[in-house]
């Protein structure tokens, strides 16, 4: 059975910092492209972070610069961290593993990241 299970979310004033991390059981983790989703309420699912098999990294444009992906293949873990944390960060943050061949994703549960102003 896959589980995406994701840590670390909560609430946090604006500037500060958050790091959410994503454990990953029932895959071959090393061989997936591993990435962190978001949604606000009444906005659409939209990129935040990406991570491929090979560590090569890709970013949503509204989080250049401030967040960090990275991935333990060791652990079977994702971690992002998140810097200079803005309110339009606030949503719910997905973990998300998916592969081509053969075409496979699985998603967490979500957790909630609520920056204040």
């Amino acid at each position: 059975q896959v589980q995406l299970v994701e840590s670390g979310g909560g609430l946090v004033q604006a500037g500060g910092s958050l790091r959410l991390s994503c454990a990953a059981a029932g895959i071959n983790f090393s061989f997936y492209t591993m990435g962190w989703y978001r949604q606000a309420p009444g906005k659409q699912r939209d990129l935040v972070a990406t991570i491929t098999s090979g560590a090569s990294t890709n970013y949503g444009n509204s989080v250049k610069g401030r967040f960090t992906i990275s991935r333990d293949n060791a652990k079977n873990t994702v971690t992002l961290q998140m810097n200079s944390l803005k309110p339009e960060d606030t949503a719910v943050y997905y973990c998300n593993a998916r592969k081509v061949n053969p075409r496979t994703a699985y998603w967490g549960q979500g957790t909630q990241v609520t920056v204040s102003s």
